[in-house]
């Protein structure tokens, strides 16, 4: 833990300094006084003289557990349209798994601005990526990694499919321009929008 506790402490205020020098540190009121260099600097060190207490426990269900729940989140958005149950009066109620009962279906209902702040929780920050390859498939030497690979296994390149021309690619009727699939409808759905339309 003394380590885990000098690492957040520097990386901490290494955020600090950023901030502050990037003018975009929030300070109101008494902390007013913090936009001043030197106030700021005997601030910092006051915070590299504290003893720091950082909390870190082992997951409640293990490894195992918190890489099944982070899995749930690769490869898909934080909640698909087909959830969605009821959107009316600025409140939206969504299906949801309730792991600790069984995995049963629940419906919970709440105000669409609040419904809207916990899926922006979910979206990633800029240049952040949902998944990262490490080892010889990291972005960085996969190509080369990869060659080596087959290599040393014997094994021949698998040719990669060409893809589609612009002609054989549907065409957008207004500008002309080759259209892309963004989501597929299972039949309910389909029944939903053509009734509500």
């Amino acid at each position: 833990m003394p380590v885990l506790r000098k690492v957040f402490r520097g990386k901490f205020t290494d955020g600090l300094k950023r901030l502050w020098r990037e003018k975009r540190l929030c300070l109101p009121g008494a902390l007013k006084a913090l936009k001043q260099e030197k106030t700021f600097r005997n601030f910092l060190r006051s915070l590299h003289r504290k003893k720091w207490v950082v909390y870190a426990k082992p997951p409640f269900g293990g490894p195992a557990y918190v890489l099944q729940y982070l899995a749930r989140y690769t490869h898909r958005v934080a909640i698909s349209n087909h959830r969605i149950v009821n959107f009316a009066e600025g409140k939206v109620s969504f299906r949801w798994k309730d792991y600790a009962h069984s995995s049963q279906q629940r419906v919970m209902t709440l105000d669409a601005d609040e419904f809207l702040r916990r899926f922006l929780q979910h979206l990633l920050p800029r240049r952040f990526v949902r998944i990262r390859s490490f080892g010889y498939l990291a972005n960085r030497q996969r190509s080369a990694s990869l060659a080596l690979c087959r290599q040393l296994l014997a094994v021949a390149e698998v040719p990669v499919p060409e893809a589609k021309t612009c002609e054989t690619a549907w065409r957008c009727p207004h500008c002309g321009g080759p259209m892309v699939v963004m989501e597929r409808l299972t039949a309910p759905q389909l029944e939903v929008v053509l009734d509500s339309s």
